[in-house]
Protein backbone atom coordinates (compact mmCIF):
# COMPACT_ATOMS: atom_id res chain seq x y z
CA UNK A 1 0.00 0.00 0.00
CA UNK A 2 1.28 3.47 -0.87
CA UNK A 3 2.28 5.46 2.22
CA UNK A 4 1.38 8.67 0.44
CA UNK A 5 -2.27 7.68 0.59
CA UNK A 6 -2.24 6.28 4.10
CA UNK A 7 -0.11 8.78 6.03
CA UNK A 8 -1.85 11.88 7.39
CA UNK A 9 -0.55 15.14 5.96
CA UNK A 10 1.81 17.46 7.79
CA UNK A 11 -1.00 20.01 8.00
CA UNK A 12 -3.25 17.49 9.74
CA UNK A 13 -0.63 16.98 12.45
CA UNK A 14 -0.58 20.67 13.45
CA UNK A 15 -2.70 22.28 16.15
CA UNK A 16 -3.60 25.28 14.01
CA UNK A 17 -1.96 27.82 11.71
CA UNK A 18 -3.00 30.54 14.19
CA UNK A 19 -0.89 29.20 17.04
CA UNK A 20 2.18 27.86 15.23
CA UNK A 21 5.42 29.87 15.29
CA UNK A 22 7.38 30.40 12.08
CA UNK A 23 10.44 28.56 13.44
CA UNK A 24 8.24 25.59 14.23
CA UNK A 25 6.57 25.66 10.82
CA UNK A 26 9.90 25.86 9.00
CA UNK A 27 11.93 23.51 11.17
CA UNK A 28 10.46 21.63 14.13
CA UNK A 29 7.08 20.62 12.68
CA UNK A 30 8.40 19.16 9.38
CA UNK A 31 11.12 17.23 11.21
CA UNK A 32 8.73 16.25 14.00
CA UNK A 33 6.32 15.01 11.35
CA UNK A 34 9.00 12.72 9.90
CA UNK A 35 9.85 11.43 13.36
CA UNK A 36 6.15 10.86 14.03
CA UNK A 37 5.76 8.80 10.83
CA UNK A 38 8.87 6.79 11.74
CA UNK A 39 7.65 6.06 15.27
CA UNK A 40 4.18 5.26 13.95
CA UNK A 41 5.66 2.47 11.80
CA UNK A 42 7.41 1.09 14.88
CA UNK A 43 4.20 1.32 16.98
CA UNK A 44 5.94 3.64 19.44
CA UNK A 45 3.45 5.59 21.54
CA UNK A 46 3.49 9.39 21.95
CA UNK A 47 4.14 8.99 25.69
CA UNK A 48 7.28 6.95 24.97
CA UNK A 49 8.56 9.74 22.73
CA UNK A 50 7.86 12.29 25.46
CA UNK A 51 9.85 10.25 27.98
CA UNK A 52 12.74 10.07 25.50
CA UNK A 53 12.60 13.86 25.13
CA UNK A 54 12.90 14.21 28.91
CA UNK A 55 16.14 12.22 28.93
CA UNK A 56 17.53 14.21 26.00
CA UNK A 57 16.59 17.56 27.55
CA UNK A 58 18.03 16.69 30.97
CA UNK A 59 21.26 15.47 29.34
CA UNK A 60 21.44 18.76 27.43
CA UNK A 61 21.10 20.73 30.64
CA UNK A 62 23.89 18.78 32.33
CA UNK A 63 26.27 19.65 29.49
CA UNK A 64 25.75 23.38 30.15
CA UNK A 65 27.59 22.93 33.45
CA UNK A 66 30.93 22.66 31.67
CA UNK A 67 32.79 25.83 30.74
CA UNK A 68 33.70 24.38 27.36
CA UNK A 69 32.06 25.71 24.22
CA UNK A 70 32.17 22.43 22.31
CA UNK A 71 30.55 20.50 25.13
CA UNK A 72 27.97 23.27 25.36
CA UNK A 73 27.31 22.98 21.61
CA UNK A 74 26.57 19.28 22.09
CA UNK A 75 24.13 20.31 24.82
CA UNK A 76 22.47 22.75 22.44
CA UNK A 77 22.09 20.03 19.79
CA UNK A 78 20.61 17.64 22.36
CA UNK A 79 18.11 20.31 23.43
CA UNK A 80 17.09 20.85 19.80
CA UNK A 81 16.70 17.07 19.45
CA UNK A 82 14.58 16.98 22.59
CA UNK A 83 12.31 19.66 21.16
CA UNK A 84 12.00 17.71 17.90
CA UNK A 85 10.68 14.81 19.95
CA UNK A 86 8.42 17.18 21.90
CA UNK A 87 6.95 18.23 18.55
CA UNK A 88 6.75 14.64 17.29
CA UNK A 89 4.83 13.29 20.30
CA UNK A 90 1.99 15.77 19.83
CA UNK A 91 1.92 15.29 16.08
CA UNK A 92 1.80 11.51 16.48
CA UNK A 93 -0.98 11.84 19.07
CA UNK A 94 -3.05 13.93 16.65
CA UNK A 95 -2.33 11.53 13.77
CA UNK A 96 -3.41 8.46 15.70
CA UNK A 97 -5.92 9.88 18.16
CA UNK A 98 -3.77 8.74 21.09
CA UNK A 99 -4.44 11.79 23.24
CA UNK A 100 -4.58 11.09 26.96
CA UNK A 101 -4.47 12.72 30.37
CA UNK A 102 -1.16 10.96 31.02
CA UNK A 103 0.21 12.40 27.78
CA UNK A 104 -0.75 15.94 28.81
CA UNK A 105 0.86 15.34 32.20
CA UNK A 106 4.11 14.07 30.67
CA UNK A 107 4.16 16.87 28.12
CA UNK A 108 4.00 19.46 30.90
CA UNK A 109 6.60 17.67 33.00
CA UNK A 110 9.06 17.31 30.11
CA UNK A 111 9.72 21.02 29.66
CA UNK A 112 10.00 21.49 33.43
CA UNK A 113 12.63 18.74 33.62
CA UNK A 114 14.66 20.29 30.79
CA UNK A 115 14.80 23.72 32.34
CA UNK A 116 15.35 22.54 35.91
CA UNK A 117 18.39 20.68 34.60
CA UNK A 118 19.56 23.79 32.73
CA UNK A 119 19.04 26.09 35.72
CA UNK A 120 20.86 23.81 38.13
CA UNK A 121 23.77 23.27 35.71
CA UNK A 122 24.21 27.02 35.16
CA UNK A 123 24.03 27.70 38.90
CA UNK A 124 26.65 25.05 39.67
CA UNK A 125 28.83 26.44 36.90
CA UNK A 126 28.66 29.99 38.25
CA UNK A 127 28.64 29.29 42.00
CA UNK A 128 32.44 29.74 42.38
CA UNK A 129 32.11 33.35 41.11
CA UNK A 130 28.58 34.26 42.24
CA UNK A 131 28.18 32.23 45.43
CA UNK A 132 24.54 31.98 46.59
CA UNK A 133 23.47 34.98 44.48
CA UNK A 134 23.27 33.00 41.25
CA UNK A 135 20.87 30.59 42.94
CA UNK A 136 18.69 33.50 44.09
CA UNK A 137 18.73 34.98 40.58
CA UNK A 138 17.87 31.60 39.06
CA UNK A 139 15.06 30.99 41.55
CA UNK A 140 13.48 34.35 40.72
CA UNK A 141 13.82 33.66 36.99
CA UNK A 142 12.39 30.17 37.44
CA UNK A 143 9.29 31.46 39.21
CA UNK A 144 8.74 33.98 36.41
CA UNK A 145 9.42 31.30 33.80
CA UNK A 146 6.63 29.14 35.24
CA UNK A 147 4.14 32.03 35.05
CA UNK A 148 5.22 32.95 31.54
CA UNK A 149 4.88 29.39 30.25
CA UNK A 150 1.58 28.83 32.08
CA UNK A 151 -0.11 31.90 30.63
CA UNK A 152 1.28 31.29 27.15
CA UNK A 153 -0.18 27.77 27.27
CA UNK A 154 -3.48 29.06 28.67
CA UNK A 155 -3.99 31.74 26.04
CA UNK A 156 -3.16 29.32 23.23
CA UNK A 157 -5.73 26.85 24.52
CA UNK A 158 -8.32 29.61 24.89
CA UNK A 159 -7.67 30.63 21.28
CA UNK A 160 -7.94 27.02 20.10
CA UNK A 161 -11.19 26.63 22.01
CA UNK A 162 -12.80 29.54 20.18
CA UNK A 163 -11.25 28.41 16.89
CA UNK A 164 -11.93 24.66 17.02
CA UNK A 165 -14.16 24.02 20.01
CA UNK A 166 -13.51 21.81 23.02
CA UNK A 167 -12.26 18.88 20.94
CA UNK A 168 -9.49 21.02 19.43
CA UNK A 169 -8.32 22.52 22.70
CA UNK A 170 -7.00 21.43 26.11
CA UNK A 171 -8.77 24.23 27.96
CA UNK A 172 -9.74 23.13 31.47
CA UNK A 173 -11.05 24.85 34.56
CA UNK A 174 -9.95 24.35 38.13
CA UNK A 175 -13.43 23.60 39.55
CA UNK A 176 -13.87 20.58 37.30
CA UNK A 177 -10.32 19.41 37.95
CA UNK A 178 -10.84 19.63 41.73
CA UNK A 179 -14.06 17.62 41.41
CA UNK A 180 -12.19 14.87 39.56
CA UNK A 181 -9.39 15.03 42.14
CA UNK A 182 -11.81 14.58 45.05
CA UNK A 183 -13.51 11.64 43.33
CA UNK A 184 -10.28 9.61 43.25
CA UNK A 185 -8.70 7.49 46.00
CA UNK A 186 -5.02 7.73 46.86
CA UNK A 187 -4.60 3.97 47.23
CA UNK A 188 -6.17 3.09 43.87
CA UNK A 189 -5.09 5.97 41.63
CA UNK A 190 -2.13 7.57 43.36
CA UNK A 191 -0.32 8.87 40.26
CA UNK A 192 -3.42 10.39 38.66
CA UNK A 193 -4.58 11.97 41.91
CA UNK A 194 -1.13 13.45 42.53
CA UNK A 195 -1.08 14.87 39.01
CA UNK A 196 -4.52 16.41 39.50
CA UNK A 197 -3.42 17.94 42.80
CA UNK A 198 -0.71 19.87 40.94
CA UNK A 199 -2.73 20.41 37.78
CA UNK A 200 -5.72 21.87 39.64
CA UNK A 201 -3.46 24.42 41.29
CA UNK A 202 -1.78 25.14 37.97
CA UNK A 203 -5.15 25.77 36.30
CA UNK A 204 -6.32 27.91 39.22
CA UNK A 205 -3.20 30.08 38.95
CA UNK A 206 -3.96 30.67 35.26
CA UNK A 207 -7.51 31.71 36.10
CA UNK A 208 -6.32 34.09 38.82
CA UNK A 209 -4.28 36.01 36.27
CA UNK A 210 -7.20 36.32 33.85
CA UNK A 211 -10.21 37.56 35.91
CA UNK A 212 -11.88 39.53 33.12
CA UNK A 213 -11.68 36.60 30.74
CA UNK A 214 -13.20 34.37 33.45
CA UNK A 215 -16.10 36.80 33.81
CA UNK A 216 -16.65 36.97 30.04
CA UNK A 217 -16.38 33.20 29.61
CA UNK A 218 -18.81 32.52 32.48
CA UNK A 219 -21.41 34.86 30.96
CA UNK A 220 -20.88 33.38 27.51
CA UNK A 221 -21.47 29.82 28.73
CA UNK A 222 -24.41 30.89 30.88
CA UNK A 223 -26.10 32.26 27.77
CA UNK A 224 -25.09 29.68 25.18
CA UNK A 225 -23.86 26.61 27.06
CA UNK A 226 -21.46 24.51 25.02
CA UNK A 227 -22.83 25.79 21.67
CA UNK A 228 -20.99 29.07 21.36
CA UNK A 229 -22.13 30.99 18.25
CA UNK A 230 -19.68 31.01 15.35
CA UNK A 231 -19.84 34.81 15.15
CA UNK A 232 -18.74 35.14 18.79
CA UNK A 233 -15.87 32.74 18.22
CA UNK A 234 -14.72 34.63 15.15
CA UNK A 235 -14.87 37.96 16.94
CA UNK A 236 -12.89 36.63 19.90
CA UNK A 237 -10.26 35.30 17.46
CA UNK A 238 -9.77 38.79 16.00
CA UNK A 239 -8.51 40.14 19.31
CA UNK A 240 -6.73 36.97 20.38
CA UNK A 241 -4.78 36.25 17.18
CA UNK A 242 -2.29 39.16 17.50
CA UNK A 243 -1.35 37.86 20.95
CA UNK A 244 -0.35 34.42 19.69
CA UNK A 245 3.08 35.72 18.68
CA UNK A 246 3.70 36.63 22.31
CA UNK A 247 2.64 33.20 23.53
CA UNK A 248 5.24 31.73 21.17
CA UNK A 249 7.98 34.10 22.36
CA UNK A 250 7.20 33.11 25.94
CA UNK A 251 7.38 29.39 25.13
CA UNK A 252 10.52 27.73 23.75
CA UNK A 253 12.21 29.06 20.64
CA UNK A 254 13.03 32.67 21.56
CA UNK A 255 14.15 31.87 25.09
CA UNK A 256 16.37 29.05 23.82
CA UNK A 257 18.00 31.32 21.22
CA UNK A 258 18.87 33.75 24.04
CA UNK A 259 20.05 30.83 26.20
CA UNK A 260 22.35 29.61 23.42
CA UNK A 261 23.76 33.11 22.85
CA UNK A 262 24.41 33.66 26.57
CA UNK A 263 26.12 30.26 26.85
CA UNK A 264 28.20 30.91 23.70
CA UNK A 265 29.58 34.21 25.03
CA UNK A 266 30.21 32.59 28.44
CA UNK A 267 27.69 34.83 30.22
CA UNK A 268 24.95 32.30 31.07
CA UNK A 269 23.52 34.57 33.78
CA UNK A 270 22.27 36.86 30.99
CA UNK A 271 19.56 34.30 30.26
CA UNK A 272 18.09 34.75 33.74
CA UNK A 273 18.15 38.53 33.35
CA UNK A 274 16.36 38.18 29.99
CA UNK A 275 13.58 36.18 31.65
CA UNK A 276 13.23 38.68 34.47
CA UNK A 277 13.12 41.75 32.23
CA UNK A 278 12.13 41.22 28.58
CA UNK A 279 9.93 38.15 29.02
CA UNK A 280 8.22 39.51 32.12
CA UNK A 281 7.49 42.72 30.24
CA UNK A 282 5.92 40.73 27.41
CA UNK A 283 3.91 38.67 29.90
CA UNK A 284 2.44 41.78 31.52
CA UNK A 285 1.64 43.31 28.13
CA UNK A 286 0.01 40.09 26.87
CA UNK A 287 -2.16 39.71 29.97
CA UNK A 288 -3.21 43.36 29.82
CA UNK A 289 -4.23 43.18 26.14
CA UNK A 290 -6.10 39.91 26.63
CA UNK A 291 -7.97 41.28 29.64
CA UNK A 292 -8.93 44.49 27.81
CA UNK A 293 -10.32 42.46 24.90
CA UNK A 294 -12.17 40.10 27.23
CA UNK A 295 -13.73 43.03 29.07
CA UNK A 296 -14.85 44.61 25.80
CA UNK A 297 -16.56 41.38 24.72
CA UNK A 298 -18.11 40.97 28.17
CA UNK A 299 -19.68 44.43 28.03
CA UNK A 300 -20.91 43.79 24.50
CA UNK A 301 -22.42 40.43 25.46
CA UNK A 302 -23.97 41.89 28.60
CA UNK A 303 -25.66 44.65 26.58
CA UNK A 304 -27.05 42.10 24.13
CA UNK A 305 -28.46 40.08 27.02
Amino acid sequence: MNNKTTNPSLQASLKSADTEEWIDLLFYRPIGYRWALFFRKLNVTPNTITIASIFLGVAAGILFYFNNLWINVVGMLLLIWANMYDSADGQLARMTGQKSELGRMLDGVSGDCWFISIYVAICLRLTPQWSIWIWILAAAAGICHSKQAAMADYYRNIHLFFLKGKSGSELDNSIQQWEIYRSLFWKKEFVRKLFLWFYSRYTYSQEQLSPRFQRFFALLRAQYGESIPTAVGQEFRLGSLPLMKYTNILSFNTRVVVLFISISVNLPWLYFVFELTVLNGLLIYMIRKHEIWSNYLYQKLKNVA
